[in-house]
């Protein structure tokens, strides 16, 4: 079981010092990737399904994570999520080919497509065809990564006879890892990643979700056992907030599910309390399940 650790862009760690401090403790403590989320801006007030109050402070996944990179050396860097249909596609492959270089060839390009309307409608994006949108748009960003002489032509973006460099420091591109729990996003995962990460999950949702994803992968001729399966699992029935990551023998049962890295969620509303929740982690879990 691989380990890695969610909101390097949340809470206390919008303080440089501090997500520099959290972001080489765990690369010591042997977590293998660290997380940031994205909400460009929040619903005020809160109202379900929004998840966090307005006034949550989270920085963009990208800076962030380019921040951090900075001060580490070989713990991989992961979106978790970055809402694709809310974004430029060609600006975007732009900022994460720079990641992707500056931090020598870490990034884990998690994607969703978003679920709060009243985000997009801030934003200025469309709401409706938010699936097929992304699909495109993913596209247009590996043709940006991947062709000699870029060109994608769609109906939601079509381009040709540009270029632009760097491309990404992995080749042919940085790990793609979509996030949801419905049909379709298990397909999109199927179909067009690398990996799935599922948040918020209990071991009795994981294997619903696992389900769903086998039969996507046999849908499309793919092998199940090729993709990379993260959670982010519930701890005292919450994905936030829980003071200690989970026990290890709840962790074992992820693992006999078939997840091969758990993304644990510390307190963030405390230092002292994220510093306590990966010592703990490196002491119980890590090398050890």
């Amino acid at each position: 079981m691989k380990f890695g650790l969610f909101s390097i862009n949340m809470g206390v760690c919008v303080d440089p010092a501090i997500a520099a401090q959290v972001a080489t403790s765990a690369e010591a403590a042997g977590f293998d990737s660290i997380w940031a989320g994205e909400h460009v801006v929040l619903p005020e007030p809160q109202a379900p399904p929004s998840p966090l109050p307005a006034h949550t402070p989270m920085l963009d996944p990208a800076v962030a994570l380019s921040f951090v990179a900075a001060h580490t050396k070989k713990v991989r860097l992961g979106t978790g999520i970055i809402i694709l249909p809310q974004r430029n596609p060609l600006v975007l492959a732009k900022e994460l080919a720079t990641l992707d270089v500056l931090s020598g060839g870490r990034l884990t390009f998690g994607i969703g497509i978003g679920y709060l309307k009243a985000e997009f409608d801030a934003i200025g994006a469309p709401f409706e065809k938010k699936g097929p949108r992304t699909e495109e748009y993913l596209k247009a960003m590996l043709a940006m990564w991947t062709m000699e002489k870029p060109e994608y032509r769609g109906e939601f973006v079509s381009f040709g006879g540009i270029n632009a460099m760097p491309r990404p420091a992995q080749k042919p591109h940085p790990e793609i890892v979509f996030g949801g729990h419905t049909n379709e996003a298990y397909s999109r995962a199927a179909r067009l990643a690398q990996g799935w990460y599922g948040f918020a999950l209990d071991h009795n949702g994981t294997a619903k979700c696992l389900e769903g994803l086998k039969k996507a992968c046999a849908q499309t001729g793919r092998r199940f056992d090729e993709l990379q399966i993260s959670v982010t699992p519930l701890v005292d029935g919450r994905a936030f907030g829980s003071p200690n990551p989970p026990p290890a023998d709840e962790v074992k049962r992820y693992a006999d599910l078939g997840v091969h890295r758990l993304i644990l969620c510390p307190p963030v509303n405390a230092a002292e309390r994220v510093a306590h929740y990966i010592e703990v982690a490196a002491h119980s879990l890590i090398g050890k399940v």
